[in-house]
């Protein structure tokens, strides 16, 4: 199925998941909790703080090499929004991807979501946990801090 047809499609409208694709066109559905919910306002919130050259998009689907992933929030430079408009899903990725972990992800999943968004061509990808726990990963691995990310930190309880 393509991607324009799984977001149009009147029977997967409204559904409490988030749907993703995998290569083979199969659909996966992951079980949304309010936590999550909260911490993904959060992160897009403090990120239009702290970045005004750009467009925070929650929901952001990305295709890869494995399906159409939808990073939890994206941070766009206003180039690349130049570039790509509002196409969906993008050919390419964003800046920088965020992945709030739910109790129902594997750190294989994750781990798999961060090497997909980085090869297209992601600088950054942060994964936050359901503490608000920020990691910070590049292609060269983790890191400890970034520019993007001074002393950030999701005012979350």
């Amino acid at each position: 199925m393509e991607w324009s047809r799984v977001i149009n499609h009147p029977l997967l409208q409204n559904l409490p998941f988030k749907i993703e694709q995998n290569k083979f066109g199969q659909l996966l559905m992951s079980p949304a909790t309010n936590r999550h919910g909260m911490l993904q306002v959060a992160v897009a919130v403090a990120l239009s703080k702290k970045k005004k050259n750009g467009r925070v998009i929650n929901g952001c689907s990305i295709q890869t090499s494995d399906g159409v992933k939808v990073a939890d929030v994206c941070w766009a430079s206003d180039a690349f929004i130049a570039e790509h408009g509002d196409t969906t899903p993008y050919a390419r990725a964003p800046e920088l991807c965020v992945e709030i972990i739910s109790p129902s992800n594997s750190r294989a999943a994750i781990n798999f979501k961060i090497e997909l968004y980085l090869a297209r061509g992601a600088q950054k990808v942060w994964t936050v946990d359901e503490r608000g726990n920020l990691k910070i990963f590049t292609h060269t691995g983790a890191i400890k801090s970034s520019r993007l990310a001074p002393r950030f930190k999701i005012n979350f309880k």
